[in-house]
């Protein structure tokens, strides 16, 4: 027997028993409303049993691709694979998923060095680093193909397409805090601020003043970005874990501002009755107000609840690729690269002569006009504001998407937010375990792809360009 065998054993035992001693009270009880009799204790015992040697064999695994030994950790994962996959009767679905998934790290974890070596000699081969700039240009063309057809798939129900376009505001949002935090290396965690004010600012002009979603939209952009300018005055002397708590400061008084400046926000009631989008005057209704027509009487066809939903999937898609091309574009004028130079050094700059006061408040400016754009969407889909959308924890939601990216990557963030947008709403039917999927996913980005999902990224400007190889 191997003589590294026994001390895996015993830390996979000891992790085990961690895990039970943290998910007894987590996973083995729960308490049940039986009407009159009132709450009572329902016993999971078995799930966390089943749960804890999974986690036992997992642990072992992991330690043995570690060391080296592959074949006996790839031979346990493909059997953890093949017990989870398998029509046995466990107490819960959410437990098939944890043991395939358990099988599934583990053969990613014994495979993970073999793939990585091959990647890094590709990466630094000529030929490879224009195999990759080929793959990255045809991924990003593929998924916008699909993301242009996808309200035509037979799949897309309203469900999905509700989804889809959570996810493309978070992707938006994504792409506009890339600009602060993955290119000019500006720790924002008050995102989520400038988004409120895009948000409050479509609901009021629209509410009180009458005016439409495209009349507000540029509006509501600039009034964001101008906020932005204010944000990066106080922080221009400021550099890491003190620019985010000024940033942090900043996004929490926004709120509290809206939660108490009744006579302009409503306080915590909110706003209602925000319109939506028209298209060319028409309204996305099956009745339309006095004067103005629904779009299904425009268009001579049938009404369905699902044509407001795919018109603003539309509109969500335009507003994403136009944040997308303008930071592709920008990032390789002097002023994207003065952002990629303060990111690396800030006194490297001051000697190169690059200004960082300006070059930090292009950041915050833009940044934000991106995130007012995406909080008027917001608003116009939604139909219904109120401060408690626009908490720390949506900011945090959208650092997530950057960093588990990959900083400074844009289709890293489209992969991000799909992954912590999606995953969540997917398992939805498991209940309160769908929790535990979305941590156990950052978990693993993190352990696997510390630098994010897209970790390389191609220079912005080339000094010589990259030859094919013979």
């Amino acid at each position: 027997m191997d003589a590294r065998l026994p001390p895996m054993i015993k830390d996979s035992a000891l992790t085990a028993l961690v895990a039970a001693a943290l998910g007894v009270f987590i996973v083995g009880f729960k308490t049940i409303d039986v009407g009159t009799g009132g709450p009572v204790f329902d016993y999971q015992l078995v799930d966390l049993a089943i749960a804890v040697v999974t986690i036992f064999f997992g642990r072992l695994g992991l330690q043995l691709a570690s060391v080296g030994l592959k074949w006996p950790a790839f031979v346990l994962g493909i059997a953890l694979g093949a017990v989870g996959a398998a029509p046995l009767k466990l107490p819960s679905t959410f437990l098939h998923w944890f043991i395939v998934l358990a099988g599934i790290v583990i053969i990613l974890r014994t495979i993970w060095p073999w793939a990585n070596e091959a990647m890094a000699k590709a990466r630094h081969s000529p030929r490879g680093a224009n195999y990759g700039r080929n793959f990255v240009k045809f991924f990003g063309a593929g998924l916008l193909v699909a993301a242009v057809l996808m309200p035509f798939m037979p799949f897309a129900d309203q469900k999905t397409m509700d989804l889809a376009v959570l996810i493309l505001t978070y992707v938006m949002l994504g792409w506009g805090l890339n600009i602060v935090v993955g290119l000019a290396g500006l720790l924002d965690l008050g995102y989520v601020a400038f988004y409120a004010v895009g948000a409050y600012a479509y609901a009021l002009l629209s509410t009180q003043h009458g005016l439409g979603f495209w009349t507000v939209l540029p509006l509501a952009g600039m009034m964001a970005a101008a906020f932005g300018l204010v944000l990066g005055f106080p922080v221009l002397r400021l550099r890491g874990d003190y620019l985010a708590i000024v940033t942090l400061g900043f996004g929490e008084i926004i709120r509290l501002v809206l939660l108490n400046w009744v006579d302009l926000s409503n306080g915590p009631a909110g706003i209602g009755g925000i319109p939506g989008p028209t298209l060319f005057g028409a309204v996305f209704a099956e009745t339309a107000p006095a004067g103005k027509t629904t779009f299904a009487e425009m268009a001579g066809i049938p009404f369905s609840a699902n044509q407001r939903l795919i018109y603003l999937y539309y509109i969500i898609l335009l507003l994403a690729l136009v944040t997308n091309l303008f930071t592709q574009r920008v990032r390789r004028l002097p002023v994207g690269r003065a952002w990629e130079a303060l990111r690396e050094d800030e006194t490297a700059c001051k000697a190169l002569g690059i200004n960082p006061t300006n070059t930090k408040l292009t950041a915050f400016t833009v940044g934000a006009m991106f995130a007012g754009f995406a909080g008027s969407f917001f608003a116009a889909k939604q139909r219904f504001i109120s401060p408690e959308s626009f908490t720390f924890i949506e900011s945090a939601i959208i650092l997530a998407i950057v960093v588990l990216g990959g900083m400074g990557s844009q289709i890293g963030v489209v992969l991000a937010a799909v992954l912590l947008i999606g995953l969540p709403e997917w398992f939805r039917d498991l209940g309160a375990y769908r929790m535990v999927v979305f941590g156990l996913a950052m978990v693993l980005i993190m352990a696997f792809r510390p630098r994010g999902l897209i970790a390389h990224r191609e220079p912005s400007v080339r000094l010589h360009p990259v030859r094919a190889g013979p």
